[in-house]
């Protein structure tokens, strides 16, 4: 049985990162601009931290609760899922002047292009969060009155530090447009909606039937890896295509301390 203060948690976490999305809008309150060489370096922070998180943490994770080929099972479906969503936003690409302009049923249509980009880290985030409150889990924190093992800890920093960046990358196109500020947030936030959604469902699953534990921690490995090395890394690179040396020295930083902030989780 899953209680509903365990979902309640585990939603909240994933709200965290949905909300963290419209810090990306923030900086458009103190300045016009934000210089490109921070936005690189938080892509490359936030990839190093999911990097390390999916093969220390998740992919280690599911190996303790099953076989090399269940794991290796889910990380491939985990890698379809993000391939899909992929092919689907590519054919369904979404004006960010529609974030304020839509109707119902546009805004539908945005929500479901949003889910199939977002889902998959809001499913890493329920998953990480699998052993939550059980008092046979190792390496966990107390926080609010749960055990929370740190790896949640770490994917939940993880994937909102990524959400800033992105809800940068959302923001910039809004605020050319003439959007104000506080929609320029709405806007944002709205863009990662599905994240607490998918930790939810992402949670409740592998709690109900924990046979597919080890297919689910795979499942979020390999869905991060995937969207760090084919989305990430690549959207970094063209941000930083204008820097010196292609900006490569900033995001080499941020992948190292990201790898370095994992250490924690190595250690504890």
């Amino acid at each position: 049985m899953v209680s509903l203060a365990a979902l309640a948690f585990v939603v909240l976490a994933g709200l965290v990162t949905c909300l963290a999305t419209g810090l990306g809008a923030l900086p458009f309150f103190l300045v016009d601009d934000v210089s490109d060489r921070w936005t690189v370096a938080l892509w490359g922070l936030a990839s190093g931290i999911m990097l390390s998180a999916s093969g220390f943490g998740l992919v280690l994770q599911g190996l303790g609760h099953g076989t090399p080929v269940e794991v290796g099972a889910g990380a491939l479906a985990g890698v379809v899922l993000v391939v899909v969503a992929h092919r689907v936003i590519t054919d369904a690409e979404v004006d960010p002047r529609e974030f304020a302009e839509a109707d119902f049923r546009k805004l539908v249509l945005i929500l479901g292009v949003l889910t199939v980009h977002s889902f998959p880290e809001g499913v890493a985030v329920g998953v990480s969060f699998a052993n939550l409150g059980l008092d046979t889990a190792e390496n966990t924190l107390v926080l609010l009155g749960f055990s929370v093992p740190v790896l949640a800890v770490f994917m939940t920093v993880a994937i909102s530090i990524h959400n800033v960046p992105e809800g940068l990358a959302v923001s910039i196109p809004l605020k050319n447009l003439g959007m104000s500020k506080w929609r320029m947030v709405g806007a944002a936030v709205f863009s990662s909606i599905p994240q607490p959604i998918g930790a939810g469902i992402a949670f409740v699953f592998v709690r109900w039937a924990r046979v597919f534990l080890p297919y689910g921690f795979g499942f979020a490995a390999g869905a991060m890896t995937y969207l760090v090395l084919t989305e990430f890394i690549p959207e970094a690179r063209e941000t930083g295509r204008n820097l010196e040396n292609d900006g490569v020295p900033e995001l080499a930083l941020g992948l190292l301390a990201g790898a370095l902030a994992m250490v924690p989780l190595l250690l504890y």
